[in-house]
């Protein structure tokens, strides 16, 4: 009997799931409060109750993930913004982090100041295509070494200058690690080089700054930011494995209290005779709404789209309820959770919206353009008309009564008709809260982890 144990060190609770590998299934799950002191307080207190569920348990493999101290915090940096730099923020969050900043066009000192102030954990420095402008990268890695900066660097940029700017940096103590450009064409964006290198210099840095390194001893090793996990979840499930097909296109919303993330795995484009717009979409997206948590942010979300709106949502009128006064509540008490119908209402509209607005920003849009030889479809951002799934992820959804209608938020409106957001996908919920663990099992054994992930998602057909 062969038995994983699946791990995510979270920004407020440290969630397990306990796997047995031969039958594929979720033999038992647990949550308790992360103790970013020292977090084998909160995993042996997780672990504790995970065994008073299912009888103590012996694991043959322990995986982890982790957004615990504010998750992977990082900085990109490029040459033009709507090209190499936004090139670098896609790597970046396709990497699982948090992008703190952009910046681009040549770094100048109240750049600097700015990045020390934002402290983050690591910065992707690219600029150029393969063979184009090599001055602003090697004036960017000159400033960043003079800076006293002592954070690590992916250098993703030009590759005739590449070893030149890591030579500067090393020379000045900063940790380096070169990949692949991230642009080395101007229509040609290569995220998945970068996302490696990320992911290897978390493991390497960012593991004993965020004081993972104390969980080491249990677990082994932290493999990759939460976020991470749950994109290569969302791949596993659109692509399938030799031995287990996939579910087709895919959309991940994962609806939290401090951010809305999606996660997308599809082609960009679904149209005929569409020309693209800007950078052509990698087939695995990832976003992150950090004003979009419908905890930290309910405020936020109410100044957006106004009480009404919150209301048709939460199927209440303002007259039973005093949304605004609720929402206020839970701003100021964030690990606050429903206690009535009416809270739980209130959570759907307030999910909802979030979600409606977070697949606004994810999804591309299109336009009609007139030339002299006839008119032409002109799409920005990814075309998901067609995606096949839509899955719901997060507390609201495994907790919740009202998943599927937080969900509709994502569909098409044909009030927005330029919209491309999917028309008719099959809705899923992650009953199991597991597709960090779907992520990390994949690690080892993909076919087990896509056969786990269909029995914990959950239709309403």
């Amino acid at each position: 009997m062969t038995n994983a144990l699946m791990i995510d060190f979270g920004s407020t609770y440290t969630k397990l799931v306990a796997i047995h590998i031969e039958d594929a299934t979720i033999i038992g799950r647990s949550q308790a409060p992360t103790t970013v002191d020292d977090l084998m307080v909160g995993l042996n207190e997780a672990l504790a109750i995970l065994y008073q569920g299912c009888g103590k348990l012996e694991f043959d493999h322990k995986l982890a993930c982790s957004s615990a101290g504010g998750g992977l915090r990082m900085v990109a940096v490029g040459f033009v913004k709507e090209l190499t730099a936004e090139a670098a923020k896609r790597s970046s969050l396709g990497a699982g982090a948090k992008v703190i900043d952009v910046f681009s066009y040549g770094l100048d000192q109240n750049d600097l100041i700015k990045i020390k102030k934002i402290a983050p954990d690591m910065i992707l420095l690219s600029g150029g295509t393969d063979g184009g402008n090599s001055a602003v990268i090697l004036e960017n890695a000159q400033l960043i070494a003079q800076s006293g900066l002592k954070v690590p660097v992916v250098i993703a940029g030009n590759k005739k200058v590449a070893q030149m700017v890591a030579q500067i940096l090393s020379d000045a103590q900063i940790e380096v690690i070169v990949t692949e450009n991230v642009l080395p064409q101007v229509d040609v964006i290569n995220v998945e080089p970068a996302r490696k290198a990320i992911r290897e210099v978390f493991m390497k840095e960012i593991i004993k700054a965020k004081g993972l390194d104390k969980a080491q001893s249990f677990v082994g090793s932290v493999l990759m930011p939460t976020p991470m996990a749950v994109l290569k979840a969302a791949e596993l499930i659109a692509d399938g494995t030799k031995e287990e097909s996939g579910l087709g296109d895919i959309i991940i919303v994962d609806v939290g209290g401090a951010t809305t993330d999606l996660h997308s795995v599809s082609n960009p484009v679904s149209s005929i005779n569409t020309s693209i717009k800007g950078l052509v979409e990698p087939r695995a997206k990832r976003t992150v709404e950090g004003d979009l948590g419908i905890r930290h942010n309910a405020l936020t979300i109410l100044e957006m789209v106004g009480e009404d709106k919150i209301a048709q949502y939460a199927r209440l009128t303002r007259d039973q309820v005093n949304i605004a006064e609720h929402l206020h509540k839970i701003t100021e008490m964030p690990r606050m959770v429903p206690t009535n119908s009416d809270e739980e209402l209130i959570d759907l509209g307030l999910a909802r919206s979030a979600t409606e607005i977070a697949i606004s920003r994810h999804a591309g849009t299109f336009e009609e353009v007139h030339f002299v030889d006839g008119k032409v479809r002109q799409q920005t951002g990814k075309d998901f008309t067609f995606t096949k799934i839509l899955i719901g992820t997060g507390g609201v959804f495994t907790h919740g009564k009202h998943g599927f209608e937080i969900l509709k938020g994502a569909l098409f409106d044909a009030n927005i008709p330029n919209s491309l957001r999917p028309k008719e996908p099959q809705m899923f919920i992650d009953s199991q809260y597991c597709l960090f663990a779907i992520g990390l099992l994949a690690e080892i054994n993909p076919s087990v982890a896509l056969k786990v992930a269909k029995k914990a998602l959950k239709t309403n057909v």
